[in-house]
């Protein structure tokens, strides 16, 4: 199958990694030719690596390079049933890249974006045969990471979903299907890990290091501050207001003025020294409290605000149940599924934490999703 990717960003060689082993040709476009020169650079060295830590053989590494084409000029993409495009998140830039494709390529090709979180629709828009766009959203880096989303538009023709998660499947990768909403799945559902811990720093519960701790002992491979420090506050802050926005600015995804402070101060996070921790050379990141009691009414609060997050997307039916627990252990590496992790806890426990949320603040933010209350009912 002859395939081709549009960008030789890390994201777009990462992904043409992936389609190279599967076997495909693939043409890797960009308009810089110093560009394509790194991505090639890059991902021999990837392929070497690869070969000298045994998982493949030389062999393999020289094949998969010879699966890849550089190219720099669109009009080489015309014989490919498949382009992902892996581009700059700009919906204009995305539009025009998709109006210039469909002129080169075939009826039949299909027209995929990688996007992860501008709107299928308006991308598809842009094409004379919208019905041939879906999103095939990967994350970084896509060579490691399973999970993959697959976004049809309201445009998209209905065979397309199954035939694009078959496709997927036969790469290695674990397919999604979600609808085309704010966040898909993964960066909707997971938006209380940040914003409630953030909420319970700003209401001085715990310090960074405490509520770090505290998601760390309930099974999370980081907490929520070492990781949106790791993830950059120009990537996670961006994103979360983006989804807030997009949401009509529903106030359960309403950003935080901290993280707007450190986003506007320049301090990113690691890539900059400094974000919610310093990242200075010879300064130790902060020891957390030592108080079990507290670290768990920490968990317990930021635990059932992902739980409502991931139950709510059910009953909007944005993805299956299945998909939804897939998304969440394999996207970004949760210990359990939300929904089985709220089953675990009981509905009926879930909805009283919930509630007693609610009653303190008075805000929408903690408003229950209807799913928690049927589930709760039914015992």
């Amino acid at each position: 199958m002859q395939t081709a990717i549009i960008g030789s960003g890390a994201m777009g060689s990462g992904i043409a990694q992936v389609l190279a082993q599967a076997g495909h040709k693939v043409f890797l476009y960009d308009t810089q030719s110093a560009a394509l020169e790194r991505a090639n650079s890059s991902l021999k060295a990837s392929f070497g690596k690869l070969a000298e830590k045994g998982k493949i053989s030389n062999e393999q590494a020289e094949a998969y390079m010879a699966n890849l084409q550089f190219v720099d000029s669109l009009e080489a993409l015309a014989g490919s049933e498949l382009v992902i495009e892996a581009i700059v998140e700009d919906l204009n830039v995305k539009q025009t890249v998709f109006r210039n494709l469909e002129a080169v390529v075939s009826g039949d090709c299909i027209l995929a974006t990688n996007t992860s979180s501008l709107s299928l629709a308006s991308i598809a828009a842009a094409c004379k045969h919208p019905e041939r766009v879906i999103g095939i959203h990967f994350f970084n880096p896509a060579p490691l990471m399973a999970l993959v989303e697959i976004i049809p538009a309201v445009q998209t023709d209905a065979a397309l979903p199954a035939k694009v998660r078959s496709m997927v499947s036969s790469w290695g990768k674990l397919p999604v299907i979600t609808k085309d909403t704010p966040g898909f799945i993964v960066n909707r559902v997971a938006r209380p890990f940040y914003s409630e811990a953030i909420r319970l720093l700003e209401e001085g519960v715990a310090d960074c290091a405490t509520i770090d701790a505290a998601m760390t002992a309930a099974g999370f491979r980081m907490g929520p501050f070492a990781l949106m420090d790791f993830i950059g506050h120009d990537v996670n802050y961006r994103v979360t207001e983006s989804v807030w926005q997009s949401l009509f600015f529903d106030p359960r995804f309403k950003p935080s003025l901290s993280q707007k402070r450190l986003f506007e101060a320049g301090y990113y996070g690691r890539k900059s020294g400094r974000g919610f921790y310093s990242y200075a050379a010879g300064q130790e990141l902060p020891a957390a409290q030592d108080d079990a009691a507290l670290q768990k009414r920490i968990s317990d609060r930021i635990l059932v605000m992902l739980i409502n997050e991931a139950a709510d997307s059910l009953f909007l039916n944005i993805a299956s149940h299945e998909d939804l627990e897939t998304a969440m252990t394999k996207g970004v590496n949760y210990p359990k599924g939300l929904l089985a992790w709220g089953a675990e806890i009981g509905w009926k426990k879930v909805l009283q934490q919930l509630e007693d949320l609610y009653d303190y603040y008075q805000e929408d933010r903690y408003r229950v999703s209807p799913q928690i209350r049927r589930w709760a009912e039914a015992g």
